[in-house]
Parts: C-alpha cells; structure tokens; sequence
C-alpha cells in the first residue's frame, strides 16, 4: 500500500480544504494517508513516504508563502529527485504563475508528477474538490 503525505499551509482555510480532498482521494482508492501542516513536515521524513502531495496558497505577487512553507518545501529540494509528488493550492489574485513556476522548479528537481497541479479560485467548489480527488488518486 503506498503511503503518502499531505502537507500544506493555509492562511484562510481554502488550501486545508483542498489538501483534505487530496486526504480523500487517496483513502478513498486505498491508499495510506497522512495530513500535516508544514511545520510539522521536515526533509528528514521525505523518506518515510511512496509520495508526497505538497499545498501553498500563493501569496503577494504569486509566491510561494515565504515564513514556513517556502523554507520547508526548499530543504525538501534535494530528496525531490525520483519522488512521485503532487502540487495543489489556492489564490484570489492572478492566474496560477506562482503555481506554474513552482511545478516547473519542482520537474527540473527531477520529481515525477503524475498529475496536473490544482489550482482553485478562493474556497475549492465541486469541481476543485474532484481534481483534488483526483490528485490523491494519482498519487497512489
């Protein structure tokens, strides 16, 4: 059974939202899943898990959140390579360029994406929440 962590940070709520989809998507086709907050996700338990499914709302001018996440998901950097991964969040401004320049950081890693990205517009509707889903399915 493949075992894969949900980690994610949410300033709102939407990204937690979207990350207990992904929760869902994975228990929901039999897969093992764990769900935490940032800070209580380090590089040291990158091997602990088949995949990872990581969430970040963009923040400012279509960034990563700098405080937590960003420093988290960077010491991660180095253990991406071969790693089957999934990338997920939420925004109210823009048009996904943070979450388009953070999926191409994360190919150039070497990390295998089995899935698009997800992306929703504020709080995830019905159909955020399938492609949600469908992330944590693929992620298997």
């Amino acid at each position: 059974m493949s075992k894969i962590a949900v980690v994610y940070w949410s300033g709102t709520g939407n990204t937690e939202a979207m990350a207990k989809a992904v929760l869902d998507g994975i228990k929901e086709n039999g897969g093992e899943g764990v769900m935490m907050t940032s800070a209580e996700f380090n590089s040291s338990m990158m091997d602990d898990f088949d995949a990872i499914a990581f969430g970040c709302p963009s923040m400012g001018a279509e960034t990563l959140e700098g405080s937590e996440f960003e420093p988290m998901f960077n010491a991660c950097e180095s253990k991406l390579n071969g790693k089957k991964i999934g990338l997920f969040g939420s925004y109210g401004w823009g048009d996904g360029e943070w979450m388009r320049n953070w999926a191409e950081q994360c190919k150039n890693d070497g990390a295998v994406m089995p899935h698009d990205f997800v992306i929703c517009c504020q709080a995830p509707d019905a159909d955020g929440v399938g492609m949600c889903k469908s992330l944590g399915k693929a992620l298997i």
